[in-house]
């Protein structure tokens, strides 16, 4: 995003103006999630974790938004006053909600096959451990994004509600991943999980689509409804 320090139809009087640019800000996140990713498949391998899983596919579909958010924001900074100016980042906003979607539904598919076949057997502490570095991952971009994030534009905040949402979904698996490793058992607790993760993939990434065609149309998008 802008590199200025006030976002795009922000007021300057009344907005606090964000420690770096959006474009470092989504630059630093963008790597954080890259590195996330391959402890996050290795670790749901070994564990034979859906959930893990699930939460890697997600991981994933963030990288692609952050890749086209910064080219939404490189197209948006050409010219910041045209008219159509924000329409590149409702555009990566719209392909961000629809990846999630489709994450989503894939991981639901594949809890719902689990759970079908009797919920296999889950190794808990490898849940526990990558999930708590994810917990902190997420939190640490949350943090580079910062509150103003929140505000700035339709990408913005769904980078910032992507990356609590995940803290949160990360935070779960790794009680779920304790309860296992402690029970050496109930292992439907993992499936059950990933649909739940899903559900809450599944309606933030419905609402971002609701926004990103509203602003694709020339509404003012309302930051605060959520």
């Amino acid at each position: 995003m802008s590199d200025s320090p006030h976002p795009p139809g922000s007021d300057p009087a009344t907005a606090k103006a964000p420690r770096w640019s959006q474009r470092r800000r989504i630059l630093i996140v963008l790597c954080l999630n890259v590195a996330l990713i391959v402890g996050l498949v290795v670790a749901g391998l070994l564990a034979h974790s859906v959930s893990v899983l699930a939460a890697a596919g997600d991981t994933v579909a963030d990288c692609f938004a952050l890749v086209l958010g910064l080219i939404a924001i490189a197209l948006r900074d050409r010219d910041p006053d045209h008219p159509h100016a924000q329409r590149p980042i409702a555009i990566a906003a719209l392909v961000n909600a629809i990846l999630l979607l489709v994450v989503a539904i894939t991981v639901t598919i594949e809890a719902i096959s689990r759970l079908s076949e009797g919920s296999p057997p889950v190794e808990g502490l490898p849940m526990v451990i990558v999930s708590l570095i994810t917990v902190v991952v997420m939190l640490s971009g949350a943090f580079v994004l910062g509150r103003s994030a929140a505000g700035e534009d339709l990408h913005m905040r769904s980078v910032l509600i992507d990356a609590v949402a995940d803290a949160a979904a990360a935070a779960a698996i790794a009680v779920a991943g304790a309860i296992i490793l402690v029970t050496n058992g109930l292992y439907w607790l993992d499936p059950v999980l990933a649909l739940g993760v899903s559900v809450l993939i599944a309606i933030a990434a419905i609402q971002l689509i609701v926004k990103a065609i509203a602003a694709l149309r020339g509404k003012d998008v309302d930051f605060d409804d959520d």
